[in-house]
Formats: C-alpha cells, sequence, structure tokens
C-alpha cells in the first residue's frame, strides 16, 4: 500500500525535526519534505505532491493563515494545523478551520519538544484522518484577501428569521460532531432561530479551545452559545458547548434541566465523549429529544444515538457528501439510529420544520 506523502511547514528546525522523525516511524506514512516557511513550503508542494501538509501558524515571509487562504483556493488539500495552546492560538486555530485546515494539533508554549512527542499519536492519527478527508475548494472572500497578520473578520449575525412560536421547553437539540465539526456546527446553529429550544453539543476539542470556539458561535449566531458550566440551568434560545477535557451531560432537576459537567475516563478514546451526552438525552429527555451526528471520524456517540432513538427522539444525520470524514454518521446509520439523513445544508431547515411541526410537547 502506498504510503501517505507528508510535508512539514514549521519555522523552527527543531519542530520540523521531530515531526519527521514522528511521521517516519509510521509504516504507513512518509515525510517528503520539510519547509521553513510558506514560500520554500508552496514551491516544495509544487514539486513533491504531498498527501496532507502539517502547517505552523506563526511564521516569517508569509503568515499561516494567509498561506492557508492561497492554497485553499488555488490548490485544496488536506492540512492538519500545529498550534500553540494559547487564547489567541484558538482563535487563530478556529479560523484555520473555518478555512479549510482538517484538523490540528495543539503543542505547549514551554516544553515544546517533549511536548510534540507526546502529541505523537494524536499527530499520527490527525495525518491519517486529514489524507481520507474531503476537501473543498474555499470561495474567494474577504477571509482570503484579509491582509496578513489582520484579526479575522467577524461576520455579521445572519438576518433576522421568523421565530418559531411558542414550543415546549421540554424539547432540547443534541449535536455530536467531531473532524470537521467545529463550521458543520457552526452551519447548524447560525439558522436556528432565537426562540429555538436550548441546543447541547458535544464536539470533540482539547481544553483551551472550546471557550473560543463558544465566544465564537456567540457573535454569529442568533442564539446565545457558551462553554456550557456544571449544575447550570439549560434554558431555551441558549446553546451550551462540551469544554475540552470534561463530559457533558444533562440531567433532571425538578421543573428544569441541568448540565452536568464531569472529569471522568475517556469514552470512545474522548472526554468529552458525544457516547456519554447521547446516553443522558435518551435517559433523561426521552421523545422530547432531536438528535444530530456531524461530520467525524470513528463511532463516538453512534450507539447511544441509537439508545436515543429507542427513547423516542427524532435523530438527522449529515450525509457522506456534504462530510468532511464520514466516520461518524456512518456508523449512526449503520447503528439504525437515523431517521433521515441529509446534506448538511438541509439540516436546521428540516429540523425546524420538525419542530413547527410537533409544537408542544407534554412533560415526560
Amino acid at each position: 500500500m502506498a504510503k501517505t506523502k507528508v510535508v512539514v511547514v514549521d519555522d523552527s528546525a527543531l519542530v520540523r525535526s521531530i515531526l519527521t522523525e514522528i511521521i517516519n516511524r509510521q509504516p504507513d506514512m512518509e515525510c517528503i519534505g520539510a519547509a521553513a516557511d510558506p514560500l520554500v513550503a508552496r514551491e516544495m508542494i509544487r514539486n513533491l505532491n504531498p498527501d496532507v501538509i502539517t502547517l505552523d501558524i506563526e511564521m516569517p515571509r508569509m503568515d499561516g493563515l494567509d498561506f492557508l487562504s492561497r492554497l485553499m483556493r488555488l490548490r485544496p488539500m488536506p492540512v492538519v494545523m500545529v498550534s500553540t495552546l494559547t487564547e489567541r492560538g484558538a482563535e487563530v486555530t478556529l479560523k484555520a478551520l473555518e478555512l479549510g485546515a482538517v484538523d490540528f494539533v495543539a503543542k505547549p508554549k514551554i516544553g515544546v519538544a517533549d511536548g510534540i512527542r507526546l502529541l505523537a499519536d494524536d499527530i499520527t492519527d490527525k495525518i491519517r484522518i486529514a489524507s481520507k478527508a474531503h476537501i473543498r475548494r474555499a470561495p474567494p472572500g474577504p477571509a482570503a484577501a484579509a491582509a496578513p497578520g489582520a484579526p479575522p473578520a467577524v461576520p455579521h449575525k445572519p438576518v433576522s428569521m421568523a421565530s418559531l412560536g411558542r414550543l415546549s421547553t421540554e424539547k432540547i437539540i443534541f449535536i455530536g460532531a467531531s473532524t470537521g465539526g467545529t463550521e458543520a456546527t457552526k452551519d447548524v446553529l447560525v439558522n436556528l432561530p432565537a426562540d429555538c429550544p436550548a441546543v447541547v453539543i458535544t464536539q470533540h476539542m482539547p481544553p483551551g479551545f472550546t471557550k473560543s470556539y463558544a465566544a465564537r458561535l456567540d457573535g454569529l449566531c442568533r442564539i446565545r452559545v457558551k462553554e456550557a458550566q456544571d449544575g447550570e440551568r439549560i434554558l431555551p434560545g441558549h446553546g451550551y458547548i462540551a469544554p475540552g477535557g470534561l463530559h457533558l451531560s444533562v440531567e433532571r432537576s425538578g421543573a428544569n434541566y441541568i448540565a452536568r459537567v464531569q472529569d471522568g475516563e475517556p469514552v470512545n478514546r474522548h472526554k468529552p465523549s458525544v457516547e456519554v451526552l447521547f446516553h443522558s438525552a435518551a435517559r433523561v429527555v426521552g421523545p422530547n429529544a432531536l438528535g444530530i451526528m456531524l461530520t467525524g471520524m470513528g463511532a463516538d456517540g453512534a450507539k447511544a444515538m441509537k439508545v436515543m432513538k429507542d427513547a423516542g427522539s427524532y435523530n438527522l444525520v449529515q450525509d457522506e457528501a456534504s462530510c468532511v470524514v464520514f466516520g461518524m454518521p456512518r456508523e449512526a446509520i449503520a447503528a439504525g439510529a437515523a431517521d433521515e439523513v441529509l446534506p448538511l445544508n438541509q439540516i436546521a431547515p428540516r429540523l425546524i420544520e420538525k419542530l413547527r411541526s410537533s409544537g408542544l410537547t407534554h412533560r415526560v
């Protein structure tokens, strides 16, 4: 079987050396080039035709984001970002995912060499996933034309959408996502009206990134979006993101739903895990739950989504053509968990239609 060809782009000679060593230790991949800046990388990509590139964000001669936006317009290919675990790093990484990067690895600010070695499995897993991802050419737009180093432009909130009217506060929408999911979840949430039921989301993401992600969504959506806090009431018109490194579930407290945010062992190798969230949906919310499974690698949440369906939920699953990685949706469909399989751009409209047709629902 042909090896996955990787080009490493990083201004640190040490990081280039370590990443090259980690990649070349794998039987199924090979580092065919390492570039110190995007201009050298551009020639390497042209001459060596890699399958995947790893890309640092902060580099000389051309900013990593600027390079990525040009690459995704002119020669779309799988990119894994290597970013710094800082608040600024989180914001820039989210911008990179918006521009078309498949995934990212967060390197520590200090002890970089040891930190990257500890992340070896994570890095190589993400390269494997990226090599199989569906990559789309980025449309030319303001993001592509932004000056290097300029702060990412914040899009305007969408134009007003008709409200759903009086719905039961018992209903909750549950979303599970992984690779490619930051943008897929955004595409669903920005199309929901301000008075929609609460939305509870588990997106596979490491600690330090979910707060910035929630803040970014809050600036784009009609609903309010925040990182979930243990014990808080789950309210209509709000979205709650599982904090990186912690499991999120829902519980009942008298007449209210509350968020339960807890540490624990990884489930399906993930923390937060979609399985944990979806099991709580089946147990606590039952027929008042609506489930959505979006793009992602693996099978996290598929079995629990079937448990949700058996408990009376209505489940929408993203189709293969619109997924970056058709792993979790495929497994959910195979488990018999899907009521409908839809392209990403049809999920929010169908969800709204389903909510309008269901109207008020009695308490469970």
